[in-house]
């Protein structure tokens, strides 16, 4: 050992971590709780954010720009019904005052651990960006590019000004397996009866 590792070992004898404050909040409805399972497999798979989204410098959005992104496959009408904020809000995170890298491993995370609750419904609050000094939404405009990226992501869009307007968006998740059996069980017994 160096001495300046052994310095280093001896001025950080006794120091304790910080305790991080909770920025995820999901809430399925009152009778449900999140599997701690699925809490550590999403802790896991925030790790491997590192190397899936991208990180790269991009180019800065305006704090107002209306944000929108649909995959080929979802209808209009329930793009449509995510823009006017008709769906019932699962799960919502807040960006505030992290670094990009803090972001993008919360975000990674929080897409995670909502698909493994069966969460479809989802907003991100990024902020809009016009106080941090720079020429645009550094957060919003990493959100943006990182969205598209995860396979979960339907689409997302701006949400409505009484949840945050330009500064937050609204994400629609891929349903599970057990989504869509639970839609396919309901559709037999409709036809049956």
């Amino acid at each position: 050992m160096s001495d300046d590792d052994r310095l280093f070992a001896e001025e950080m004898a006794g120091v304790k971590p910080l305790a991080v404050e909770q920025r995820v909040a999901i809430r399925k409805d009152s009778s449900s709780e999140i599997n701690v399972a699925a809490r550590r497999a999403a802790a896991t798979a925030a790790s491997e954010a590192r190397n899936f989204l991208s990180s790269s410098d991009i180019e800065l959005l305006d704090p107002y720009s209306v944000l929108e992104f649909r995959r080929e496959g979802v209808q209009h009408g329930v793009f449509r019904r995510l823009k006017q904020g008709k769906y019932t809000i699962e799960a919502r995170m807040d960006l505030h005052k992290m670094t990009i890298e803090q972001a993008r491993l919360q975000v990674f995370e929080f897409i995670r651990e909502a698909m493994k609750a069966d969460l479809r419904t989802v907003m991100i609050v990024h902020g809009r960006g016009h106080h941090n000094g720079s020429k645009g939404a550094v957060l919003k405009s990493y959100v943006n590019r990182w969205l598209p990226e995860m396979d979960e992501v339907q689409g997302f869009c701006s949400a409505q000004i009484q949840h945050g307007g330009a500064g937050a968006v609204y994400i629609m998740l891929r349903k599970s397996e057990n989504k869509k059996q639970e839609n396919r069980d309901r559709l037999a017994r409709g036809r049956s009866a």
